[in-house]
């Protein structure tokens, strides 16, 4: 009887430990990922069978955009909180130097509260191939970990058929380093690339976490960001013959101002049709490696046994264009580029699908909501607890997104694309009808019978401006 009595109280122990124990948090970010490069988000052709099992698991956010379409604002953005226009932060940065060392990133807020926190290559910034190349910490911000691990890789220098699809009109230039479109068809298989390597790290991670104390592992992945390298068994599904490139509209550009042309485009690139198609067929087959290797990672947690008491989240830093509008990369703040996937999987919560506008900036409250903690007020985002609980809420009813060093904004509502380019809009404006065109092909900015909508617009990003510029950051607004 004692025996009985002795190990049932053994019994009910372990179940509170379980029941009070703080859930862990595997928080994966993909580099340069366009939402519509997902087959959970819709794209029939792209292979992402692992990144649709997870959203199939999760709750998926239809209309998650980014606060700054480049890789360092927006990380910088995210991780510590705050929009990129209240800190000024709109460069290649970690964001730390305009937010001091008092205020916690969002991986340091956990070290502090007694989680082993861990980053596998690029979290905060990285130059993408060169830190990546040579294996350097890049911008990071050491203070938010306990360990940290870099993923180096030979990048555009990886052995295999290699073709430069930028600025290569007679293919003269086989390959070419630095921020352009490379496509490496790669010997050597997955633990060659810089991603393979980072998957495999972490996955000794996860094997080797001690139960008792949680942890918030970080995993950057820097497919599909150019150069557009992969293991070559990954372009076998994308024969480029077979890709179809954005429809090109006579007189795109007409309505819209000079500066709202992107930084890179079909015409200065010096891109031909067949360009475009191995551009495109290029950044699918690396969003599938990126695929494999989530899949990997996912997979280490459930063997280890710990996925059912695991938050995963998995997102991007911003889109990327494929040809749209006749642009590419990043950096406008067209869909294609500021609108991001994300994906949430949290312990007790249902899977499904929220339609709610939502932010990037909202995933630091959202961690500290989903274990507990108190939210500081200092934090410009909002919880997304309550979408995962109900998704037929709503938690915004548009986004705030910036560019150009902060001085072109985008008012994004259900019906309304609104993109202003200047504080008072002196550089121009564009209005779109999201309903009634999604791609975003008419300007109605100037067109007399959207004027009021245009003063609305307007009146609703200088209200959004001063919210985000009054802040703990003594910052000032000035309209």
């Amino acid at each position: 009887m004692k025996n009985l009595l002795f190990y049932s109280f053994l019994l009910l122990s372990y179940l509170s430990f379980a029941q009070n124990k703080q859930p862990n948090i595997l928080l994966i970010v993909a580099d340069d990922l366009n939402q519509t490069a997902i087959g959970a988000y819709g794209n029939k052709l792209v292979s992402t069978p692992n990144i649709d099992r997870l959203a199939s698991e999760s709750m998926l956010f239809q209309n998650a955009y980014s606060q700054y379409p480049v890789c360092g604002p927006s990380r910088a953005s995210f991780l510590f909180g705050y929009y990129p226009s209240a800190t000024e932060t709109y460069g290649y940065t970690s964001g730390r130097e305009n937010v001091g060392s008092d205020r916690a990133s969002l991986p340091e807020f956990f070290k502090q509260n007694g989680y082993y926190t861990a980053r596998v290559s690029k979290i905060f910034h990285m130059g993408v191939p060169i830190d990546i190349e040579t294996g350097s910490d890049g911008q990071d911000d050491a203070a938010s970990w306990v360990e940290r691990f870099n993923s180096p890789g030979p990048e555009w220098q990886s052995e295999g058929l290699a073709e430069l699809v930028q600025n290569n009109p007679d293919g003269k230039i086989e390959r070419k380093g630095g921020n352009v479109m490379t496509i490496v068809q790669a010997e050597g298989g997955d633990l060659s690339q810089s991603d393979g390597k980072t998957a495999k790290k972490a996955i000794e991670l996860i094997k080797k976490q001690n139960k008792e104390q949680p942890f918030f592992l970080a995993v950057g992945l820097v497919r599909p960001h150019v150069p557009f390298v992969a293991p070559k068994e990954y372009f076998t599904s994308y024969p480029w013959q077979s890709i179809v490139p954005p429809p090109v509209i006579e007189g795109d550009w007409d309505d819209i101002p000079k500066k709202g042309i992107n930084y890179v485009t079909t015409q200065n690139a010096e891109m031909n049709y067949i360009h475009k198609q191995k551009a495109i067929a290029g950044y699918y087959a690396s969003v599938s490696f990126m695929d494999a290797q989530v899949g990997e990672i996912i997979d280490a947690l459930k063997q280890a046994g710990l996925a059912e008491n695991t938050i995963i989240i998995f997102t991007s830093d911003h889109g990327f264009h494929l040809g749209e509008h006749d642009f590419w990369m990043k950096v406008s703040l067209k869909e294609e580029s500021v609108r991001v996937p994300f994906i949430i999987k949290a312990p007790g919560y249902s899977s499904g699908k929220s339609e709610s506008f939502v932010e990037l900036v909202d995933l630091y409250p959202t961690l500290l909501d989903l274990t507990n903690f108190e939210i500081p007020k200092r934090l410009q985002g909002k919880s997304l607890k309550s979408l995962l609980q109900n998704p037929d809420q709503e938690v915004r009813s548009f986004t705030f997104s910036v560019t150009q060093g902060g001085s072109t904004y985008l008012i994004r509502s259900k019906r309304w694309a609104y993109i202003q380019y200047g504080k008072n809009a002196e550089e121009g404006m564009e209005l779109f009808d999201m309903e009634q065109d999604p791609g975003q092909y008419q300007n109605l900015a100037f067109d007399e019978y959207f004027q009021s909508q245009v003063e609305e617009m307007k009146a609703l990003l200088n209200q959004k401006i001063k919210e985000v510029q009054t802040n703990d950051l003594g910052k000032t607004y000035t309209p």
